[in-house]
């Protein structure tokens, strides 16, 4: 007798348990809003990035995803911090770079007094000649403020400007670089890791479009960030080694050549190419009263070649709302 007494109470428990999971599931399902995609990362016990399900583009968005030329993309609205449409979000990439855009806001943050003369040495040099990167056209034993050095670094896309602001700031570009692997970690760029400030190739230098997209988010929020950010053209205050200055056109701007989206506007951008990554955008526009941030990557093309990133990144924004 006890132990039926027993069996039945253990058939009650499980019955009460099942119950509870049923509703919890249905609960849960009730609540979850299927339409909109929160710009928020989801992490697991171990804290990695959990891969969302590629979505369809928002209603909002007419453009197609397989009418891209670009590998991965996401475009996100910022008001709300929602995304509008994604391709391949958190597949690993290269930056190229697009990486300066984390170099200029870790400097940025770093620096006490951007009117200060920075010493390009020919260290800062060495290398960067023979690895065809991108230079801003400082020289050695140039001194230049902090703030033409950015300018160069974002609208000239200067790897001797990049690399004289580390050895300023931190002493060495490794030492540098440890503080933007510091910074994708506090922002929550799990998928991300830097090997240089420049972008050029390295296999263990990679990220995702979207953690760019978490990063330009951030960056964008900083007033020098974003007054360099959306430059169409900087001049230098002059040097001792170019005594009239140096005035910096923005690439983007220049490769746009004064195209623009329909009921609004390009407002600034950051260009990045290498043979790896394919050509790259991080752009910010204004479509009516709304800004918006979109990050491609891996379209084909190279320099010379008709610029696949800018044709999307037109091709994306006058979608918005057709």
């Amino acid at each position: 007798m006890v132990r039926k007494v027993k069996k039945k109470k253990s058939g009650i428990r499980v019955f009460v348990i099942f119950s509870l999971i049923v509703v919890v599931f249905v609960f849960k399902f009730i609540i979850t809003p299927g339409n909109q995609h929160r710009f928020e990362t989801e992490y697991d016990d171990n804290t990695t990035l959990v891969p969302s399900a590629e979505i369809e583009p928002d209603s909002s968005v007419s453009i197609s995803l397989d009418k891209l030329n670009s590998t991965n993309a996401i475009l996100i609205r910022l008001e709300d911090q929602t995304i509008l449409m994604q391709k391949s979000s958190e597949e690993k990439i290269y930056p190229a770079s697009l990486t300066k855009m984390m170099t200029a806001i870790v400097a940025i943050e770093n620096l006490t007094n951007l009117q200060k003369e920075i010493q390009l040495t020919h260290y800062t040099f060495n290398g960067l000649y023979s690895a065809n990167a991108s230079m801003a056209g400082f020289q050695p034993g140039e001194k230049v403020r902090a703030i033409d050095l950015l300018y160069g670094v974002m609208l000239r896309s200067g790897a001797e400007a990049c690399i004289g602001l580390a050895d300023h700031i931190a002493g060495s570009e490794q030492d540098f670089v440890t503080m933007m692997n510091q910074k994708a970690a506090d922002l929550g760029m799990y998928n991300t890791h830097f090997e240089n400030t420049t972008g050029l190739h390295n296999e263990n230098h990679y990220t995702t479009v979207k953690d760019l997209a978490i990063l330009l988010n951030y960056a964008l929020q900083n007033e020098t960030f974003r007054e360099i950010f959306t430059a169409s053209r900087h001049s230098t205050q002059p040097t001792n080694k170019h005594p009239e200055g140096i005035t910096f056109y923005h690439t983007m701007f220049e490769k746009l050549n004064n195209q623009n989206i329909i009921g609004g506007e390009i407002l600034g951008g950051k260009t990045g190419y290498t043979d790896e990554a394919g050509l790259c955008l991080a752009s910010l526009a204004k479509v009516g009263n709304q800004e918006y941030i979109l990050i491609t990557a891996g379209a084909k093309g190279d320099i010379h070649s008709e610029q696949y990133n800018i044709t999307d990144a037109l091709a994306v924004y006058n979608s918005i709302g057709k």
